[in-house]
């Protein structure tokens, strides 16, 4: 990412500080706002809806991204939750222009693909958090259900393997707005993904010590 660090050096002071912890916050107050004023629909208002964009409706250009994810306040507090976690990790991992600019392309992702089809959500790009997280610290354990010791590796390849099953059998928009959202993904990536996971898990220093994990 030499790219990255050259512009770092250039602009690097101006980003957003613990940008998902006010994300987070922004949500949970757009939720709780449509429960006790429903009639508000600030959801339906702030979503991309690429129709009412090109009537002059601009700010979803930007609001989609506040959407609160869920409609049970159980999975939302759960959401809310993992994204301050899964933000601030890799805030402290990359810096916090880094991880601006890594949210930034996922949100110029979800963009493109509703210029194209007219769908864009932000699930996809928080999702891009979630496998990126997962490579860096895979064995990072979080407990299941508030109980069941698990490490975030395995959920970043159930989280992977349920969005490859959505791709496969879903609709046109929503393969393109899951492909467009990981957009940050490979440009921080690319093709040195796999590579990544390895340099960054202490475990897998040679190729020797990485068939004895997986044997």
């Amino acid at each position: 990412m030499n790219w990255l660090n050259k512009l770092e050096r250039k602009f690097g002071r101006y980003f957003i500080p613990r940008l998902m912890y006010l994300l987070s916050a922004v949500m949970a107050v757009i939720y709780v706002v449509d429960l006790l004023i429903p009639g508000l629909q600030l959801r339906q208002l702030m979503s991309l809806d690429m129709a009412r964009v090109a009537q002059g409706e601009i700010w979803r250009l930007i609001s989609f991204v506040i959407v609160p994810p869920y409609d049970s306040p159980v999975l939302v507090l759960i959401s809310l939750y993992f994204y301050c976690l899964i933000g601030n990790g890799l805030e402290n991992e990359w810096g916090g222009f880094k991880f601006n600019v890594y949210y930034l392309f996922g949100i110029v992702g979800a963009i493109l693909a509703g210029l194209v089809t007219g769908y864009g959500t932000n699930a996809y790009i928080n999702l891009s958090l979630f496998l990126a997280f997962a490579a860096i610290f895979p064995d990072f354990q979080i407990l299941l259900f508030f109980f069941i010791p698990i490490k975030i590796k395995y959920l970043a390849l159930l989280d992977l393997a349920l969005y490859i099953f959505t791709f496969i059998i879903g609709s046109w928009p929503q393969r393109v707005a899951i492909l467009m959202s990981l957009l940050n993904l490979l440009i921080f990536f690319g093709g040195g993904f796999i590579r990544y996971i390895k340099q960054q898990s202490g475990y897998w220093k040679t190729r020797r010590e990485f068939r004895k994990y997986n044997r």
